[in-house]
């Protein structure tokens, strides 16, 4: 049988060494840029469920047509030849060619590239549930109820993000727990915030990211989450269910502000900064779990030959990922 490495193997070929391979992966993301002399080139990012590699494909290579032709989500082999940029992994292909639906079916493909929480989704589903129950205020509990409803198993299966964090099957219904496990956690010591309020809004914070991204294999933004983003998207999400539950509206007020007011800083995407002692509770609590999600997938993702990580965009920095023993 033919062996196929997978992204994390290649990586741990050392810089220097030039090794010839062949991988079935996923194209990730296909972007067009210009160099400075005019001439057009593609960025292409691919990988599998351990992580992932870029590198160019000029215009002037035998893969720059078939790169072009090609969409995010797309199953393919490639053969390569390993090389570094700037520290970085960024093979030069060789050559490729796309799967048939035939060859994807009898190789399991589709479930041996996609990403998943590593944590049992059932699971995660019973604990985000007993957090709904755990909520006195009726009216708060059952505007809940009714988002989590309208939603559907589309809330229980959606990644968190493109590539950020979570950003992975049920990722969604992963950093929605941990966020609410982290924050009931924490709540013991901050008497002051209105507990019911800052849970709902644990809970809810993320809804409208149902609606903003699609895809399996390639995560891509939906046209409404172009046009308005997951913000307005869940703020409209849970006003709908909060008027129809009957919710007060004084605190319909203060729930809808902590949907708005999530992302913590204006220019993260918070359309306006959070101002109330449940909104800046869980704006920090949010960024927690999203910083530690990046660490994770760093960790996971990084070979353990190497000492540090690849520059990753969300945490502005190379992270150490050596281990200590």
């Amino acid at each position: 049988m033919e062996k196929f490495s997978n992204t994390l193997e290649l990586k741990t070929i050392p810089e220097g060494q030039t090794v010839v391979f062949k991988s079935i992966v996923v194209i990730k993301k296909i972007e067009r840029r210009n160099a400075k002399n005019g001439s057009e080139f593609l960025r292409i990012e691919v990988g599998d469920k351990f992580s992932s590699f870029s590198f160019t494909s000029f215009s002037n290579t035998s893969t720059f047509n078939f790169f072009q032709a090609s969409t995010p989500g797309d199953i393919i082999f490639i053969e390569g030849m390993s090389r570094y940029y700037q520290g970085t992994f960024s093979p030069d292909i060789l050559s490729t060619r796309r799967l048939s639906d035939k060859e994807i079916q009898a190789g399991n493909w589709y479930a041996q590239l996609e990403q998943t929480t590593a944590e049992d989704p059932q699971d995660l589903k019973v604990e985000l549930y007993t957090y709904v129950e755990s909520i006195q205020n009726p009216q708060l509990k059952n505007t809940v109820h009714a988002v989590l409803e309208e939603l559907g198993d589309k809330f229980f299966t959606s990644v968190a993000a493109k590539s950020m964090h979570h950003a992975y099957k049920s990722g969604l219904l992963e950093h929605t727990v941990h966020v609410t496990r982290a924050g009931v956690a924490l709540l013991k010591f901050y008497t002051d915030i209105p507990s019911d309020l800052a849970l709902a809004g644990m809970l809810l914070h993320d809804v409208g990211k149902v609606d903003e991204y699609e895809g399996d294999l390639a995560v891509s933004r939906t046209k409404i989450g172009n046009l308005q983003g997951h913000i307005v998207l869940g703020y409209r999400i849970v006003r709908r269910a909060g008027i129809k539950n009957e919710l007060d509206p004084n605190w319909l007020e203060r729930l809808e502000h902590i949907i708005l007011s999530h992302q913590g800083q204006l220019e993260y995407g918070a359309a306006v900064l959070p101002a109330t002692p449940e909104a800046i509770f869980v704006s920090l609590i949010d960024n927690l779990d999203a910083k530690m999600g990046m660490v994770t997938h760093l960790l996971n993702s990084t070979p353990e030959s190497q000492i540090f990580s690849e520059r990753f965009p969300g945490l502005e920095t190379q992270m150490l990922v050596e281990r200590i023993v």
